[in-house]
């Protein structure tokens, strides 16, 4: 599996800086939602009522996570993805890291090194 099939996916969810204009995880969920993408995004540390604080609390099935965050934090995002089922996940350049891959790896998750922008950009 690469990047580009992870698009035929409509429900996503971007982990990261989502509210900061100057960030990729805002680029990449506004670009989605454009695209007609069912996208919702979450920030761990947001105090927004605009984004969910963790994937557990989207209110839908998530076919695909954009994980768009430092890898220290990603692998509590990718432990929690694990417990509501999510099985597909783009790793944003700068988001991956062994312990994230291994993890995916360990329980069945496929996890893509890839760029959701480059990937929107080609459709």
């Amino acid at each position: 599996m690469q990047a580009k099939d992870f698009m035929k996916y409509k429900n996503w969810v971007v982990v990261g800086d989502v509210l900061n204009q100057s960030k990729f995880a805002y680029k990449i969920l506004n670009r989605l939602k454009a695209s007609d993408y069912n996208v919702k995004g979450v920030n761990p540390k947001s105090e927004s009522n605009e984004v969910y604080k963790s994937v557990k609390d989207v209110p839908y099935a998530v076919d695909v996570l954009d994980l768009c965050i430092h890898p220290s934090k990603g692998i509590n995002v990718v432990k929690e993805a694990k417990e509501v089922g999510i099985k597909y996940i783009l790793i944003q350049p700068g988001a991956e890291s062994k312990e994230i891959i291994d993890f995916c790896r360990e329980n069945e998750i496929t996890a893509i090194e890839g760029c959701a922008l480059v990937e929107l950009s080609k459709m």
